[in-house]
C-alpha cells in the first residue's frame, strides 16, 4: 500500500540514491532545472525506449525524426508561439515574487469555496472566464485582483506592479554577429519540428496518410511559476507523436489515441486508480484544438496532466504553409482527391512520466519491525534489473558470481555488489527499484551437481534456489508475469 502522501520523501529518495539532482547544487542550484544521475537516467532511458518502442515498431505507418532544437524564427511566428505564448504575471512589490494572475484568482476562489462563500466565489469566477472580453485580458485581471482586495500569498501584501504579458521562450543570438536580426528561440515544444518535416517525411518515407511522425527531445520554457520537483521544469523532454488523418475521420482517430494512450500507461505498470482522462472544456480549448484532453495521473500535489491527447485541425500545416508559401496539402491517389491533413497529437513529458512511476512505485513496509523503503515498478523500465551478490568475499563465490554477471548482462541491467550485509545490499537494491536479486552461497557453489544460487523477489521478498542454468529464464519469467500491485 503506497503512503506517499507528498514529494519530499521522494525528492530525497530521488537524491540519496542518485536518480535526481539539482542542476548546478555545488554553487546553489539553479531553479527548475535538474540532472539525473546513475539511476535516474537509467529508468528515464527505458522509458523513452518503451515509449518509442510502442509509438514506432507497433505501428507500421508511424515514422520518426529527429529534427534540431534551433529553427527559424518564422516557425514560431507561424505557430502562434511568438504571439501567443504567454502568460499575465503580477508582481508583489513587497517580496518580489511574481505570480500568474489567472492562478492567483483562482486559488484565492478555491479559499472562497473551502469557506463555503459559493456565492462570492462564483461571482468572481464568472468574471475571470469572460477575461478579455471587457478590456484587455492583463487589464481585466488586474481589476479582479484589486476589486476583491486579493493578497500575496506568502508577504499578505496587497501592493501590486500591474498585470503585465509574460512570453515563456527562451531568445538567444545565432551566429558570430550577435544581432537583433540573428534572434533564435529554443523550441517550447517539440511538435513543431515535426510539422515541418511533414513533407520531406511523405517525400521519402513512402507513407500514406493516414501516418505518424514520433519525436522525443528537449525543449525549453521559462515558466515563471516552475516548483514541484521535475514536474515543472524551464528545461524538459518531451515525448511526441502527430497523427496525420483526413478531416471527417478526426473525431473517431482521436477518441482511438485516447484510449490508446490511458491504456499504454496502465500496461506500464501504473495502477489504475491513479490515473483518469479529463476532457477540456469547449470554451477552454487551445486556439488551434477542436478537442482535446488530458490523461492525468493522481501525484502527491494532486490529480496533475501527464499526457496530451489533441485534434489539433488543420491549424499547423495550413499556417506554415502560409508563412513558408511552400505547398503542404495532400494528394490521395486511390480516390483523386487532395486535402490538407488534420492532426490528432499525443504529448507527454518524459520527466513527468518519471516522476509518475517514482510515485506509483514508492512503498513504505514494515518488515520485522523495521521500515522498508521500496520502488516496486515495473521490472523492465528498472535502472537495474538484477543485484547480484557473493554472500562474502571468498573466491569460489566471487568466481561464479562474475561468471553470471557476464552471461545475465547481455539481456539484463546488472549490478555486481558484495560490500556490506545481505541484508544492507537487499534494502539498497529495494530502494533502487531492483526486482531480481541474486545471491551466490557456499550450499549452491558447492552441492553435488549443478550449482545453484538463491534469487529473491524485491516486491513479496521471497527467495527460491534456482539452477545458474535457467537464471535467464526464471528472471524473464518474472518480468513477463508482473503486475502492479493496489
Amino acid at each position: 500500500m503506497s503512503n506517499l502522501d507528498n514529494l519530499d520523501k521522494i525528492v530525497s529518495l530521488a537524491k540519496a540514491r542518485g536518480f535526481i539532482f539539482q542542476s548546478s547544487e555545488i554553487y546553489g542550484g539553479l531553479s527548475a532545472v535538474y540532472d539525473y544521475g546513475p539511476l535516474g537516467v537509467e529508468l528515464k532511458r527505458n522509458i523513452r525506449d518503451a515509449w518509442w518502442k510502442e509509438m514506432t515498431r507497433r505501428h507500421d505507418n508511424i515514422v520518426g525524426v529527429d529534427a534540431a532544437i534551433f529553427m527559424h524564427p518564422k516557425v514560431w511566428e507561424a505557430s502562434g508561439h511568438v504571439g501567443g505564448f504567454n502568460d499575465p504575471m503580477i508582481d508583489d512589490k513587497q517580496s518580489k515574487k511574481r505570480y500568474r494572475a489567472d492562478m492567483l484568482i483562482e486559488q484565492y476562489i478555491e479559499k472562497l469555496r473551502s469557506d463555503d462563500k459559493h456565492e462570492e466565489a462564483n461571482a468572481i469566477q464568472e468574471k475571470l472566464d469572460t477575461c478579455g472580453s471587457r478590456k484587455s485580458l492583463t487589464e481585466d485581471l488586474y481589476e479582479i485582483i484589486m476589486e476583491n482586495e486579493i493578497r500575496a500569498p506568502e508577504s499578505g501584501a496587497f501592493d501590486w506592479t500591474e498585470v503585465r504579458q509574460f512570453n515563456l521562450m527562451f531568445k538567444t543570438q545565432f551566429g558570430a554577429t550577435g544581432s537583433e536580426d540573428d534572434g533564435v528561440y529554443l523550441r517550447p515544444e517539440t511538435a513543431q519540428g515535426i510539422f515541418v518535416n511533414y513533407k520531406n517525411v511523405l517525400d521519402t518515407a513512402r507513407v500514406t496518410v493516414p501516418f505518424g511522425i514520433a519525436q522525443t527531445g528537449k525543449a525549453f520554457r521559462n515558466e515563471v511559476v516552475a516548483r514541484q520537483f521535475v514536474f515543472r521544469m524551464r528545461e524538459f523532454e518531451q515525448m511526441e507523436m502527430q497523427y496525420f488523418v483526413k478531416p471527417g475521420t478526426d473525431e473517431d482517430e482521436y477518441e482511438k489515441w485516447l484510449e490508446k494512450r490511458l491504456e499504454w500507461h496502465k500496461f506500464m505498470g501504473i495502477r489504475e486508480e491513479n490515473l483518469r482522462t479529463a476532457p477540456h472544456p469547449e470554451d477552454k480549448l487551445a486556439h488551434y484544438a477542436r478537442a482535446a484532453a488530458d490523461i492525468q495521473y493522481k501525484y502527491p500535489i494532486g490529480w496533475q496532466e501527464v499526457e496530451g491527447i489533441h485534434n489539433r485541425t488543420d491549424f499547423d500545416l495550413t499556417q506554415h504553409q502560409e508563412f513558408s508559401g511552400k505547398k503542404l496539402d495532400y494528394y490521395d491517389q486511390k480516390n483523386q482527391e487532395r486535402f490538407t491533413p488534420y492532426v490528432i497529437e499525443t504529448s507527454v513529458g518524459l520527466d513527468r512520466l518519471t516522476l509518475m512511476v517514482l510515485c506509483d512505485a514508492y512503498r513504505e513496509e514494515e518488515v520485522d519491525g523495521d521500515t522498508r523503503t521500496v520502488l516496486k515498478m515495473n521490472p523492465k523500465l528498472a535502472p537495474t534489473q538484477v543485484g547480484i551478490f557473493p554472500l562474502i568475499k571468498k573466491d569460489k563465490l566471487q568466481d561464479l558470481a562474475h561468471k553470471i554477471e557476464k552471461e545475465l548482462l547481455e539481456e539484463f541491467s546488472v549490478l555486481y555488489d558484495e560490500s556490506g550485509s545481505i541484508g544492507k545490499r537487499y534494502r539498497r537494491q529495494d530502494e533502487a527499484g531492483t526486482p531480481f536479486c541474486i545471491t551466490v552461497d557456499f550450499d549452491g557453489v558447492e552441492s553435488e551437481g549443478e550449482d545453484t544460487v538463491t534469487i529473491r523477489y524485491r516486491d513479496d521478498m521471497s527467495q527460491d534456489r534456482v539452477p545458474v542454468s535457467r537464471l535467464s529464464e526464471v528472471i524473464r519469467d518474472g518480468m513477463k508475469d508482473w503486475t502492479p500491485e493496489d
